[in-house]
């Protein structure tokens, strides 16, 4: 589940559908209710652990944390996302459509009205993605709100809550901050985050009651909103897409001119197709007689997607060479193994 949380395309809530704990998971959500929190205020620990499923939902965030971890540290996906886009989203649209397959078959049947809400979702879905524009606010409110919204996704049965943020714009901002934990830069990171946790556990307290009402009372017909929901976000994960960049100076700082960090940088270019880099600047005294006593700005560079155009490749005058064809492929095949996969070993178990 934790894996499938931080990627655009497959839901927690989804793995926990195909692993068989779904209906567990929401039960212990609703668990921590008001009082809970009575009991905690009033520093009765043991009555309220007592009413709630403190063990699942120990060790299964344990597992989501360690996966985001993973993920930002030792397997970057905010970095590959810009080296190579054609992969991680071939991948990410492979896990959408192998969980659409899925969420399919777990419904008991199909008739015409179930697919009327498929269609009802496809709209909806397709409308989001092509309403929300790609340049989002990053201030503590839209990013509260982006909590909110993409844990609310996070426990449905389908839809994903990083994919939710890669809608708003916000996925690869919030990596980036998590990525920063454990660095020099952890403060800035924790207060960039603050927001995001806030909004999520009001998100999440809020969410899960109605939720758990739709799908006691209603649930195939909202199984299907969701999995049409799927399908018409599609639009914005597949892998060829003709995408614009839109670079900003984050941080400056002056350094020697003949320095050790200026002399690396004029020898070994950075790589400019990363999310964050650093280059040299402008020289700050030009008319300095000596370049030993000249200075030179080190700047910090942010890239940020701004545009993103869908094609079919080679056939639009955008379309992808066949090595970026085939990096979309190849994720795309790797995403729907990867489920079935999952899917396999539920019923094997």
């Amino acid at each position: 589940m934790g894996s499938a949380d931080i990627v655009p395309g497959v839901s927690g809530g989804t793995m926990a559908l195909i692993v068989g704990i779904y209906s567990r998971l929401i039960h212990a959500i609703k668990s921590f209710d008001t009082r809970f929190v009575k009991d905690l205020v009033t520093f009765r620990f043991s009555s309220a652990l007592s009413g709630v499923h403190w063990r699942f939902m120990t060790v299964l965030l344990a597992g989501i944390f360690s996966a985001i971890l993973f993920f930002t540290k030792i397997v970057p996906l905010q970095v590959y996302m810009f080296t190579d886009p054609e992969l991680i989203y071939g991948l990410f649209f492979g896990l959408i459509v192998g969980s659409i397959v899925i969420l399919l078959k777990a419904l008991d049947s199909f008739g015409w009205w179930h697919a009327f809400y498929v269609l009802l979702g496809t709209l909806i879905g397709f409308w989001v993605v092509t309403l929300v524009p790609a340049d989002t606010s990053e201030s503590p409110l839209f990013v509260f709100l982006s909590g909110s919204i993409a844990i609310c996704a996070m426990v449905l049965p389908g839809i994903s809550g990083s994919y939710i943020l890669l809608i708003l714009r916000k996925y690869d901002y919030i990596l980036s901050q998590v990525g920063k934990l454990g660095t020099v830069e952890t403060a800035e990171g924790l207060l960039m985050i603050l927001p995001f946790v806030l909004g999520a556990i009001t998100g999440l307290a809020l969410f899960t009651r109605l939720l758990s009402w739709l799908l006691d009372h209603y649930y195939v017909q909202t199984i299907a909103v969701l999995i049409g929901f799927l399908i018409g976000s599609l639009y914005v994960i597949w892998p060829y897409q003709d995408r614009s960049y839109e670079e900003f100076i984050t941080e400056t700082e002056v350094i020697e001119y003949t320095g050790e960090r200026a002399m690396e940088l004029r020898e070994n270019p950075p790589e400019t197709n990363l999310p964050t880099y650093r280059r040299l600047g402008e020289v700050v005294n030009p008319n300095a007689t000596f370049d030993e006593l000249k200075q030179i700005e080190l700047v910090t560079v942010k890239k940020k997607l701004v545009k993103s155009d869908p094609f079919i490749p080679y056939y639009s005058k955008e379309g992808a060479g066949t090595e970026h064809f085939g990096h979309g492929l190849i994720g795309m095949l790797i995403g729907l193994v990867m489920v079935i996969g999952l899917d396999f070993l539920r019923k094997w178990n």
